[in-house]
């Protein structure tokens, strides 16, 4: 990795100072690269002319085996369900991988701009049956599984623990798609008509609307959301946590002031942000039983700053 060094005057003597990061770290994807990539779903049926071979993304801590039984936590990354790439939550993974748990990032397919975007959903709950189903090949606790994402991505981890309508046919349907936590990051959970995507989805965004789908049934979840949002009011948010709540379950939505859409990407300028959520995102894993000790994002950025 390569530094953008600063040089300054120290009585008689020039420093280099590596304060100022290397800029593959804050590009999209941070330098970082999985250590294992697995197929978890051909998209297709053998009838159609192409499938597309979808991969889920490894980070391991150091010492794992496959023979461990490790929490984990699978990212969708965001993109409106038509763009992004997995690599959005390399850093994230990188970070969490560091705390001892298996990170993921995981492919779906992206629906056109003018389809309904329930293939997405559709990946999302079959990674989480894959990951729970082969946990034990896997080196997973298929009680410790956790999902996020940001954005669409935000989207699909909510509906992989509210949504049953779009499950492929093709799953073990006896195997629970639902995550045993999430990490939500400005999440479009929303589809009303006034929320995000209701435009393609019409009259039938009840069925794939996370927060019109809330049982009582969900896992304990985190929300990250800056106030200035263009796709997610804090009004609807602070109404998802009220109706998880109210239902039973544990909910805590963290607001940044100041704040848009994605700012929690450290490729966007956002390592105050990214320090801030990650934090948050650690102390809650803690509390759940995923993570030990105590979080040291700042400790490890300034420690991948310095490679």
């Amino acid at each position: 990795m390569k530094f953008l060094h600063t040089w300054f005057l120290v009585g008689f003597v020039w420093v280099v100072s590596l304060q100022a990061a290397s800029k593959s770290l804050y590009e999209k994807g941070g330098g970082f690269a999985p250590d294992e990539r697995v197929l978890y779903k051909k998209a297709f049926g053998k009838k159609e002319k192409t499938a597309d071979e979808l991969d889920l993304e490894f980070f391991y801590p150091e010492g794992f085996a496959k023979t461990d039984s490790r929490p984990c936590i699978v990212f969708f990354f965001g993109g409106g369900w038509t763009g992004g790439s997995t690599s959005q939550f390399y850093p994230q993974a990188e970070y969490l991988a560091s705390r001892g748990m298996v990170s993921i990032c995981a492919q779906y397919r992206r629906s056109l701009k003018k389809a309904k975007p329930v293939w997405c959903v559709e990946d999302a709950r079959s990674c989480m049956r894959f990951l729970r189903k082969n946990a034990s090949a896997l080196g997973l606790d298929p009680k410790g599984i956790a999902a996020g994402g940001g954005s669409a991505g935000g989207h699909l981890a909510a509906a992989a623990a509210t949504i049953s309508a779009f499950d492929c046919p093709d799953d073990d349907l006896t195997v629970s798609a639902v995550p045993n936590a999430l990490v939500l990051f400005n999440p479009v959970f929303d589809n009303s008509p006034k929320g995000y995507g209701h435009d393609r989805l019409g009259d039938e965004y009840k069925k794939f609307s996370p927060i019109d789908n809330l049982d009582g049934k969900q896992p304990p979840t985190i929300v990250f959301l800056g106030d200035r949002d263009k796709h997610l009011p804090v009004a609807s948010a602070k109404r998802y946590e009220k109706t998880m709540k109210a239902k039973g379950n544990l909910c805590k939505t963290c607001i940044y002031e100041g704040k848009g859409h994605g700012f929690f990407n450290l490729h966007k300028n956002g390592r105050d942000s990214f320090v801030a959520t990650m934090t948050e995102a650690d102390q809650f894993l803690i509390g759940l039983g995923f993570l030990q000790g105590k979080p040291r994002v700042e400790a490890w950025l300034l420690a991948e700053e310095k490679k």
